[in-house]
């Protein structure tokens, strides 16, 4: 993906403080903001999807918040170069009944109007969320001995 030539640093500088503050608030109803923040053809990929167009990433919320208890995000670290941004964050959230957090860090890329064109999540499903199952679990934590490093 091609960036266009930099624009003042101020229009995403306010576009980065737009998204961490849609994200620490997240809920439902805020969906709709989606809109203002993200290019109608912005890509978001994480671990298990890979979509493009605002609708496809509001269905990706939907479902978190149809099968997630009690999820919040912690934005935790900001760093913003030009029209690229690294967001170090938490997702608290709760599985079946005990509170977990899962970190990550997304990769965002923003277009000539300061709107997201591009969010790459990177987070590890084995260790944050595998792991912590009962039966996948057991098998995840051997698998993860047996690949170590002996000195790790």
């Amino acid at each position: 993906m091609k960036l266009q030539p930099e624009h003042p640093t101020g229009n995403c500088r306010a576009a980065l403080a737009g998204i961490v503050r849609f994200y620490e608030t997240l809920a439902p109803d805020s969906l709709d903001q989606l809109a203002g923040l993200y290019a109608a053809d912005a890509r978001f990929k994480d671990p298990f999807n890979d979509v493009v167009g605002i609708a496809a990433i509001a269905g990706i919320f939907r479902h978190m918040f149809d099968t997630v208890e009690a999820p919040r995000f912690e934005v935790t670290t900001r760093l913003l170069t030009g029209r690229e941004a690294m967001l170090g964050w938490d997702f608290h959230l709760r599985l079946r009944g005990r509170p977990v957090v899962v970190r990550g860090v997304t990769h965002l890329c923003f277009d000539a109007d300061g709107l997201v064109c591009l969010h790459r999540d990177y987070w590890d499903p084995a260790e944050e969320l595998y792991e912590r199952l009962p039966l996948i679990g057991s098998l995840m934590r051997w698998l993860k001995r047996r690949l170590a490093s002996p000195g790790a």
